[in-house]
């Protein structure tokens, strides 16, 4: 019984360093091809469209009501203690550190990451991508490196833009609503709120976001069998392995930055 828990345990852990080791090639492997992008710029373009605006609508309205939510939370922890009048800082700080790229890296993970391991595996499960390599065309380089620098570019786009449309948010239910004094909102959120301790360390993590997700997006759709079966398995994949990368990343990210 031992024995055979032992050799599961070495399978399992043998498994585990494979695919690691894996996803190393695999990604080195789309760095390095990734120049020949510069000759043909529209490809990321193309699929920056596809995958950052399509993502739009889902992000500003998550943002616009998780700010909502923030601000009026916020009202009434902060009135417990007569601190009001920082609802403004702590929208802003709670958006840019936090909220902003991780829901933003979720909500991505759940719209354009499964998007792109469904694309991607049925590529493969039409020979589409076997059809580019007879022909010699690389379809790392021609599939795989246009999507992953969309994707890089797109998450800390649309991070801003929830963390932009969370604030007004916070405005609406704090000033508009509950009313907090309009200049006070606004001169708090400037001064307690750091271009580079705070916006930039949040512009960081959503880069490193988008890196993660889109890179695991990829693999899962390209090392997938070629059977419907398999493709929604990986799919599956895709959101669970980035869920938590997303939640790990955040954890090591933030202990980094701000545990000073």
């Amino acid at each position: 019984m031992i024995e055979s828990f032992l050799a599961r345990l070495g399978a399992t852990v043998r498994d585990y360093v494979e695919s690691i080791g894996y996803g190393s090639r695999a990604f080195f492997t789309l760095l390095g091809v990734s120049p020949g992008l510069l000759r043909r710029p529209r490809l990321v373009i193309e699929q920056l469209h596809f995958i950052g605006n399509y993502s739009l609508l889902i992000i500003g309205l998550s943002g616009l009501f998780v700010g909502m939510v923030l601000g009026l939370q916020g009202y009434y922890t902060l009135a417990k203690y007569g601190s009001e009048q920082a609802l403004g800082q702590l929208v802003a700080l709670g958006l840019t550190r936090e909220l902003g790229p991780v829901i933003t890296a979720l909500l991505f993970a759940g719209r354009a990451g499964t998007s792109l391991t469904a694309e991607i595996g049925l590529m493969k499960s039409g020979e589409q991508l076997s059809a580019m390599e007879m022909m010699a065309v690389n379809p790392i380089q021609r599939v795989l490196a246009p999507r992953f620098w969309a994707g890089v570019i797109a998450v800390p786009v649309l991070a801003s833009v929830f963390s932009a449309v969370g604030v007004f948010g916070g405005y609406l239910v704090g000033v508009q609503l509950i009313g907090v004094d309009d200049g006070t909102f606004w001169s708090q959120m400037q001064a307690g709120v750091d271009l580079w301790d705070d916006i930039f360390n949040g512009f960081i993590k959503s880069v490193v976001f988008g890196v993660a997700i889109t890179f695991i997006a990829l693999y899962q759709g390209y090392e997938s069998q070629p059977t419907p079966e398999d493709v929604a398995r990986a799919t599956t994949r895709t959101v669970v392995i980035s869920s938590l990368m997303i939640w790990w990343l955040d954890f090591m990210l933030t202990a980094l930055m701000f545990g000073k």
